[in-house]
């Protein structure tokens, strides 16, 4: 799907996979009897980590049954901000990834151009967020380190270096793959180019290397936003109080929410942000009924 499987992919799960999206009762059994045992050199019937039967992969469902697999709601409804906040880069990129060989109606055209993005206002909100929760924490590199507690440091420092990740996709309007690629897609992105302070950040020995590579990466950040049209605060970080830190400053996040005007995202409780901002677990992120259970549980009518 996003051609970034190699030699070691083939190990399990791998054979031709095909979807087919469309309203066809008994496609099963039609394409059982017809199907070939192999085809180009690869299997057509596999086994699966899910599924232990030998069987073909070519998967039949109508357009609606598919996305509300990936999305949790359907490809024509009025999605509202709780369920674009439900939605995960990885379960975005499972609908606007890879070819689509045919499309007689234009609905999956109609639909990769609704998902090419978030709504602006709901991307200034996300961006938002991000950069609230480097303002919580950046200090917490060098308190941590300069107590002698090295590991706390470097545990927070991965953290941030995951919010900057995702920050920076977010400022490339590219959507975050499950973690095994995330890294791989943020190098190759615009962004991509502070992954070098980022890496200094994670390899850093010193809590004080640590926290300067670090805020070079939000620099090269800051930077980038401003290139994308989006404002910008006059740095992107600052001495905290009188301690020999640095901090993010508020007006990060608050130069970007000053431009919001839907007001159901201007209600939203800044911080909080999409699911993946804010749950790790995978077996909520993966699975959309969970993921629009906790997403409304934070922002839905008297959160």
């Amino acid at each position: 799907m996003l051609g970034l499987d190699d030699e070691v992919s083939t190990d399990h799960d791998w054979g031709l996979r095909l979807t087919v999206l469309a309203d066809a009762p008994g496609a099963g059994e039609f394409l059982e009897a017809r199907l070939p045992v192999a085809f180009a050199g690869h299997p057509v019937r596999f086994a699966t980590t899910w599924d232990p039967v030998v069987r073909h992969r070519v998967e039949v469902a109508t357009v609606e049954e598919f996305v509300v697999q990936r999305l949790g709601v359907g490809p024509d409804a009025p999605w509202s901000v709780t369920d674009w906040l439900g939605f995960t880069g990885q379960s975005v990129l499972e609908l606007v990834a890879g070819p689509v060989f045919a499309d007689d109606e234009g609905r999956w055209a109609r639909l990769r151009g609704r998902l090419a993005h978030h709504p602006d206002d709901l991307r200034r909100y996300l961006l938002a967020c991000g950069w609230r929760q480097l303002e919580q924490e950046l200090p917490f590199v060098g308190r941590a380190g300069s107590r002698g507690d090295d590991l706390g440091s470097r545990v927070v420092a991965a953290r941030l270096v995951d919010v900057a990740v995702r920050l920076g996709l977010l400022l490339d309007r590219a959507w975050a793959p499950y973690p095994k690629w995330t890294g791989t897609v943020f190098a190759r992105s615009p962004s991509g180019r502070v992954a070098g302070h980022l890496a200094a950040c994670l390899a850093a020995g010193d809590w004080r290397e640590r926290e300067a590579a670090l805020c070079a990466a939000l620099e090269g950040l800051r930077a980038r936003q401003r290139e994308v049209g989006l404002p910008v605060p006059g740095t992107a970080t600052a001495p905290f109080h009188d301690r020999p830190f640095r901090g993010v400053p508020q007006a990060a996040a608050t130069v970007l929410l000053a431009g919001v005007t839907d007001p159901a995202v201007r209600a939203l409780p800044v911080g909080a942000g999409s699911v993946e901002q804010w749950v790790g677990a995978v077996d909520v992120l993966v699975h959309p009924d969970l993921r629009r259970a906790v997403t409304a549980a934070l922002h839905g009518p008297g959160w």
